[in-house]
């Protein structure tokens, strides 16, 4: 039965004028978000800028975080108002960033609305986000979100359906206006995905044996796909899935799956012996933690391990078109890239820039060191894949997460990793420092630095092969005569201050020492790079907020 509606339009005293989407959208406070307007705004500006929107159909959902069910009423009675034909969200409003980007592309629609901050805290004092992701399920480019931002300065007002609220407790159909809303389980067809990509009768075995896996949902969106995954259609015992029910503020906990964040799952991988693999998610569940009994798996090892295990998924069985990784992120994948014979290309920090390459077929497996990682099912990262990837090379060859990696740093050498978060640093010093470094970059070639010569130092700029495109300013490197570096970059998914990321990197080969901790053997690196930028003078802090 049609509900009943009316067009209306809202005048705007004045536009927003901090509205510029980030490398994932635009991020702010929850009470941001809260004024007035302000993601009418968004939204408004969103619906006249993506191409097809009139006469086309439009998925909604998000991670479940304070304001995600309000948003998604809104965003409906918005779309309605401008002609968005079909509108389809999920039961709950719950729908991961990965099923979201299945979802527009298995049904065609125009875009994705995506309402999350990712891994950034929840609650009413915590943040919100809006991400639009393009036709093909990728994040939008940057030539739409900029064109959104300049929507949204010059915005005079937006237009509304007034409509009674949409029911998101059970999957049905109804219509607001003249659009068609679609209320589906957001599970269903991500599994499905998942069962055509891996081994389930394979990974099963595994798992109802004395295999022990944990895996943490953070109180986030991956809970409800965890749960039918794992205790569900793999038989794992139940309690595998810990904080599996999706709460407004997480559980008032951080949904950022890291060393830090996540550490009572660290816990239990690395300093007991009850678990044998350890795995948790993002806020939007995207991101993906991998652990084995006393073994952490730094991502950028973990893209190497899977480009170099891809054809043991039934998915990947013929091979790989080529690999990618983001530019802060280690060099392991290139060695593995290199004795496949398959290309890998270095991409700035985003995942949009993957979407070029994927679409282009240039690539199947791409992955970021800030814990994503994906490949061409989908056009975003994907935490519970990149799980199901790790558990289906373990079950068909029969070790330990611990085995696999030495196994791996035998034969391809390792490269010894880490990434120092300062968070929340003042802005005025965080970009003073990250200016004096930039204009040092000219003169540190042929200097000392760590017992080594610097060979290189640069802003790493990027030409996409695919359209020719240019992306400057994409972080500062300190590139060394050895083959390590020091790469310097200031965060955009933060709200509040700013946060530097600095990351390290030093190249073992197979002959090498590959069993020393990572910061004992990048402590040279991380002295020098402290001196050099006067972090902690700065900064004020005398160590990383986070250090993975």
């Amino acid at each position: 039965m049609a509900k009943t509606t009316e067009l209306r339009q809202v005048a705007l005293e004045r536009p927003f004028d901090d509205q510029k989407p980030g490398t994932s959208g635009l991020r702010k406070s929850t009470r941001q978000f809260q004024t007035p307007h302000y993601l009418e705004s968004f939204i408004e500006a969103s619906l006249r800028v993506v191409p097809g929107v009139a006469g086309g159909a439009l998925v909604v959902g998000g991670d479940g975080r304070y304001g995600n069910i309000a948003a998604i009423a809104v965003i409906a009675r918005m779309a309605a108002a401008h002609g968005v034909s079909r509108l389809i969200t999920t039961t709950g409003g719950i729908l991961s960033t990965p099923a979201a980007s299945h979802l527009i592309r298995s049904r065609g629609a125009v875009a994705g609305i995506i309402l999350s901050a990712s891994h950034n805290p929840g609650g009413l004092d915590g943040d919100f986000g809006v991400k639009i992701n393009g036709a093909n399920g990728g994040p939008a480019p940057e030539s739409v979100t900029d064109a959104i931002h300049g929507a949204t300065l010059s915005l005079e007002g937006y237009r509304i359906l007034d409509a009674e609220p949409l029911n998101l407790d059970a999957p049905g159909t109804t219509t607001i206006g003249a659009m068609a809303v679609e209320v589906i389980d957001g599970v269903d067809d991500y599994v499905t995905l998942m069962q055509k990509l891996f081994d389930f009768d394979r990974i099963a075995a595994l798992l109802r044996g004395d295999f022990r896996v944990a895996f943490d949902a953070m109180h986030a969106v991956t809970g409800p796909y965890a749960s039918r995954l794992f205790e569900g259609l793999l038989g794992a015992p139940a309690g595998t899935v810990r904080n599996g029910l999706p709460l407004a503020d997480f559980g008032g906990g951080h949904p950022d799956p890291n060393l830090t964040y996540a550490h009572e799952l660290a816990d239990l991988l690395l300093t007991g012996s009850r678990y044998d693999f350890g795995a948790a998610c993002d806020g939007d569940g995207d991101r993906n933690m991998i652990l084995g009994r006393d073994c952490f798996v730094n991502p950028s090892d973990s893209l190497a391990v899977l480009t170099a295990n891809a054809t043991l998924a039934p998915g990947y069985v013929d091979g790989l078109a080529g690999v990618a990784r983001s530019m802060p992120t280690s060099a392991a994948a290139d060695v593995v890239a290199g004795a496949l014979g398959i290309p890998c290309f270095e991409t700035p920090t985003g995942w949009k820039f993957f979407g070029n390459l994927l679409d282009a077929g240039r690539i199947t497996l791409c992955g970021e060191e800030s814990f994503g990682t994906g490949s061409n099912h989908i056009r975003e990262k994907d935490g519970l894949w990149a799980v199901l990837f790790w558990l289906q090379i373990l079950a068909v060859r029969g070790c330990s997460v611990a085995e696999v990696m030495a196994g791996h740093w035998s034969r391809f050498g390792r490269h010894y990793y880490s990434r120092h978060d300062y968070e929340a640093v003042a802005s005025e010093a965080a970009h003073g420092l990250y200016d004096r470094i930039s204009g040092m970059l000219t003169a540190l070639p042929g200097q000392a630095f760590a017992g080594r010569t610097v060979r290189a130092a640069d802003d790493f700029g990027y030409t996409d092969p695919v359209d020719g495109s240019i992306s400057k300013g994409q972080g500062l490197r300190v590139l060394l005569d050895d083959g390590s570096r020091v790469v310097l970059r200031l965060s955009g998914t933060g709200t509040k201050g700013a946060t530097l990321r600095v990351y390290l990197e030093s190249y073992v080969p197979p002959s090498g020492d590959l069993d020393q901790n990572p910061q004992l053997a990048l402590k040279d690196l991380i002295d020098a790079i402290d001196a050099l930028a006067e972090i902690r003078v700065r900064t004020g802090m005398e160590r990383p907020t986070v250090i993975t």
